[in-house]
């Protein structure tokens, strides 16, 4: 008879009852966490930075009029979201895509990452004392789903349902997309910011102002000055400055942010000590300007950081709404165009390489030609595909035959898609239409970029012409992609996920606001996004992301330009940091003052 019970009450524990998930106290998107359970803190970080001192940065050629950094109305100050607002989890700052506890102590998932459980820190306060509760975690995934970005909408209509199991507990279910769950949606839940439901229910979301939200975070709003400036001021009561993610984070007394109308005019701040700390993005200008007096008298120091961090896809991006850019050969032919080495002679002494990849400088660049995992992608889609992905290397012209030779090249490929040249001019063949286009800019600094090449369209035949407007008019052509040409740049992490159906699938391009900005509308595009986001293993995920790389490089939809092989940074002495690596400059919540008193 015992034996019998004894079976019964096992049977009733394994099947009858629900399973519980263990719980871990981070997430990694592939393989293990880098970082134990009882780690102290992450290892890029000082943990025994000193408190204190100020901090003032510049903002450059951009104002505020919003204090509400998730609206997409209005402008936000830089700031908003990484001072006054936390999330569930904190990403690490040395691995691809690892989560550990920052609101959440701790969660718990479920088989195939169908579902998650983030267990709440009963000690995480909003500033005002109050607690944070599962109320407030499923009132902000309903608000964004409602209010958010288009991203944000894409990835939150993959939830299921949301259930409060008690004030410090929520779960969320995931629903399968073609068979499958989406393995990265417990880390994307994870990162979404937590707003306080007591302080926005009810009210207009969307409505912009300079009435600061309740927040969480390190710091609190001190000073507003409309358009201008604004300040941040330490929260010495902060609920989590001892947690271990934080360790090292958060060490300036304040931080101000200052406006100035361009670059030039931050920089002269930055010389005259208004601004403490600056990256360079122009070489020229760091090989050039970077002498004055406070660097002879040592005040100021100029770091070179060679580095292996992702450098993304600063291009030229073609509108393929627009007639004259669909044929993929003119896309190429106008790549002919474009004189890159004479512009990083001239203008970047020489000091930029050329970005030929999607995910440059890290190893999920396609290389040479498709091998193994990735050619198994792309074998399926071969009549599909330009027969140059599986027998050719991807690469850009260079001036080693002449500019000549090079224009004769794209002479050729716009006669082969139907273009000819009267009079001068470059007109279609069959519609006499001139090829005419504008090129859409938001920064005087890539005006002498967009006239360098314009000037060999002109040899062409081809009217283009260089607009740069103010950063309202911009983002609103911008997101509504009314634009012929633009200059965009494509950032990426280490571990590509959802966000490339968001940069590159069908449906984004009919979707106003997201980063389609080429209207690439391919089936064999839309597969790989997907084998990205589906990948188990970071062994998958890149090789998915190598022939994703292959399939936009050969489709012709931008022509990019180029990338630093060193990072720039100058900063007065009174500021200190944590060692510069070959991932890069650190975060700037990790930097602290020389002296404090």
């Amino acid at each position: 008879m015992k034996k019998v019970f004894f079976c019964v009450v096992f049977y009733f524990l394994c099947f009858l009852s629900p399973l519980k998930a263990q719980e871990q106290h981070g997430i990694a998107m592939h393989g293990d966490l880098k970082y134990p359970a009882n780690f102290s803190h992450f290892e890029t970080v000082n943990p025994n930075a000193p408190k204190g001192g100020e901090y003032k940065l510049a903002i450059i050629g951009s104002t505020f009029d919003t204090l509400n950094p998730y609206t997409l109305k209005g402008k936000p100050p830089v700031g908003l979201r990484d001072f006054l607002f936390e999330s569930l989890l904190k990403r690490s700052p040395d691995e691809p895509f690892s989560l550990y506890g920052l609101i959440a102590t701790s969660l718990e998932v479920g088989p195939e990452r169908s579902w998650v459980v983030y267990n709440l820190n009963p000690k995480a306060k909003w500033q005002d004392g109050s607690p944070i509760t599962a109320k407030d975690v499923e009132f902000s995934y309903k608000t964004f789903l409602e209010h958010g970005t288009p991203g944000q909408k894409m990835y939150y209509k993959k939830v299921k349902s949301v259930e409060i199991l008690n004030d410090h507990k929520i779960k969320f279910s995931f629903n399968k997309v073609d068979g499958k769950y989406d393995a990265e949606m417990p880390l994307i839940i994870g990162v979404m910011a937590i707003l306080a439901e007591k302080d926005l229910k009810g009210k207009d979301f969307e409505k912009t102002g300079l009435t600061p939200l309740m927040a969480s975070g390190p710091y609190k709003i001190s000073k507003v000055e409309a358009g201008r400036s604004i300040t941040y001021k330490r929260d010495p009561n902060y609920w989590a400055k001892d947690l271990p993610v934080n360790k090292g984070y958060f060490n300036f007394d304040t931080v101000r942010f200052d406006c100035y109308k361009n670059a030039y005019v931050a920089f002269e701040a930055f010389k005259a000590g208004e601004v403490d700390s600056r990256e360079e993005s122009d070489p020229g200008k760091w090989a050039t300007k970077y002498d004055f007096p406070a660097v002879q008298k040592g005040l100021v120091k100029c770091d070179e950081i060679p580095h292996q961090h992702q450098v993304g896809m600063q291009a030229f991006a073609f509108n393929t709404r627009r007639d004259m850019f669909q044929d993929p050969r003119v896309r190429r032919a106008l790549t002919y165009a474009f004189d890159y080495d004479w512009l990083n002679k001239n203008m970047f002494h020489g000091a930029m390489t050329r970005t030929t990849s999607f995910f440059d400088n890290t190893e999920l660049a396609a290389k040479g030609l498709p091998e193994g995992d990735e050619l198994a992608l792309l074998e399926p889609f071969r009549a599909q595909l330009p027969k140059e992905v599986f027998a050719q290397a991807y690469t850009l012209p260079t001036s080693e035959n002449g500019r000549r030779e090079n224009l004769k090249e794209a002479q050729k490929l716009l006669k082969e898609a139907g273009w000819v040249t009267k009079e001068g001019k470059l007109v279609h063949e069959k519609t006499g239409k001139p090829f005419t286009f504008e090129i859409l800019l938001n920064s005087p600094e890539n005006e002498k970029i967009a006239l360098s090449f314009i000037r060999n369209l002109n040899q062409l035949g081809i009217q283009a012409t260089a607009r740069t407007v103010d950063a309202a008019q911009y983002e609103n052509r911008r997101t509504n992609m009314d634009f012929d040409m633009l200059v965009h740049m494509w950032g990426h992490t280490l571990s590509p996920g959802n966000e490339q159906s968001f940069y590159w699938s069908s449906k984004a391009a009919d979707e106003p606001g997201t980063r389609n900005y080429p209207g690439i509308k391919s089936p064999v595009v839309d597969a790989l996004c997907n084998a990205v986001t589906n990948a188990k293993e970071r062994k998958q995920l890149v090789a998915a992301i190598k022939a994703l790389d292959r399939v936009l490089l050969w489709g012709h939809y931008v022509i990019p330009l180029g990338h630093k092989t060193k990072d720039y940074v100058a900063y007065w002495t009174k500021i200190d940091h944590p060692p510069f690596g070959p991932t890069g400059i650190p975060s700037i919540h990790t930097f602290w003052a020389r002296e404090v008193k």
